[in-house]
């Protein structure tokens, strides 16, 4: 059962103008997007990482950095293509004010399943690569690292909103109810059972109890994938689905 902390990138230039930036490149951190990073990366330093995996992009592997200088270990950041941003086309570099005034834009907010970026990628395309690249890397590390491995992947809005809709089981239809801001984060646990969304979009709070913790000994609950009837007590006593938000 390991456990991936979703990393949306810190505020960007693009960002900041209501520019979409897709996949242009030079696009970078501002300097209130610097500021989140670096609270991001304090907020996660507490937790020891089995990996950091990022977007190829610049945003992310700026934001990325943070969270690697907070850890103070030996780890590297892995570049994913997976997980980089949706490929928008001929949408990228233009305004979203002018985005709105297309016909496709309200394909996109009601029916995304639907909707495919002109000389672009559709978003039922990017979810499948991007849910297929998180769910391989967490097996990998389960694997590598144990059930308590926890480990970050830095990625974009629609991505993360993506994967987290994957994760609730709902349909791709329904992403849109999901807000990512930037240098939020969000929590997946994935198990044999099914996912466990224990955080989204999230900008505070502790995260000291995603810590891997000493097998349980006899006497005490033990650790499962079944989910807590009633909600059971949260993070200290039962780890297996806590709620952050």
């Amino acid at each position: 059962m390991a456990t991936v902390i979703l990393l949306r990138h810190g505020r960007t230039t693009a960002n900041a103008t209501g520019v979409l930036a897709g996949r242009l490149p030079g696009v970078k951190l501002d300097e209130t997007g610097h500021g989140q990073a670096a609270r991001a990366g304090a907020r996660i330093g507490v937790v020891p990482l089995a990996a950091i995996v990022s977007s190829p992009l610049e945003r992310c592997r700026q934001t990325a950095r943070a969270i690697l200088d907070a850890q103070g270990g030996p780890l590297t950041i892995a570049g994913e293509r997976g997980i980089t941003e949706c490929d928008y086309g001929d949408w990228q570099g233009r305004p979203l004010r002018e985005l709105a005034r297309e016909k496709l834009w309200g394909v996109v907010q009601t029916q995304p399943s639907a909707a495919t970026f002109p000389s672009g990628e559709s978003l039922a395309a990017m979810q499948a690569r991007a849910v297929a690249a998180i769910r391989r890397h967490d097996a990998a590390l389960e694997a590598a690292h144990g059930a308590g491995a926890v480990w970050v992947a830095v990625s974009h809005g629609d991505i993360i909103k993506s994967i987290l809709a994957d994760a609730l089981g709902m349909h791709l239809d329904l992403f849109q109810r999901i807000n990512i801001d930037p240098a939020s984060v969000s929590i997946v646990r994935y198990t044999g059972t099914r996912p466990y969304v224990l955080a989204s979009n999230t900008h505070e709070g502790d995260l000291s109890w995603l810590a891997p913790k000493p097998a349980r000994t006899s006497g005490r609950a033990r650790r499962t994938s079944d989910a807590m009837v009633g909600g059971g007590a949260g993070p200290a006593d039962s780890p297996s689905a806590p709620v952050l938000g």
